[in-house]
């Protein structure tokens, strides 16, 4: 039981509709979204790459994978945060994005820590 403790991140986002970035009548609408990774384990680990799902209203789905975020593969310390902020585009006022990360511990292990799907959407779209 004491192992999954080990490996443990968590990740809190925040998402804000962008009206001067988005053209609604070309279907395109922007958002930033903020990502709190906190490590909640007991072994330091570094983020390596992430991977994302980002569905629009339709169904369309975008894969994205990369090294990093926004440029940085932060090490945390058990405790530690790092917070940063990004955006995508979406031909719909409404989508979900999804994804993981791929850390990487002190100890060696690799392991994914789950981004919770959250929702993008345009005020006053969804009650």
């Amino acid at each position: 039981m004491a192992e999954s403790k080990k490996y443990e991140i968590r990740v809190d986002v925040s998402t804000q509709y962008l009206p001067d970035q988005s053209d609604p009548a070309a279907g395109r609408y922007v958002f930033a979204y903020t990502i709190d990774i906190s490590n909640t384990g007991t072994v330091a680990a570094q983020l390596i790459s992430r991977h994302w799902l980002i569905t629009d209203a339709e169904g369309a789905v975008q894969e994205v994978r990369g090294l990093g975020v926004v440029g940085h593969q932060p090490l945390l310390a058990p405790g530690q945060r790092f917070e940063y902020s990004s955006g995508c585009a979406l031909n719909t006022p409404v989508g979900t994005m999804q994804g993981s990360y791929q850390m990487v511990a002190d100890d060696g292990i690799p392991f994914e820590a789950a981004i919770p799907e959250f929702i993008l959407s345009m005020p006053r779209v969804l009650h």
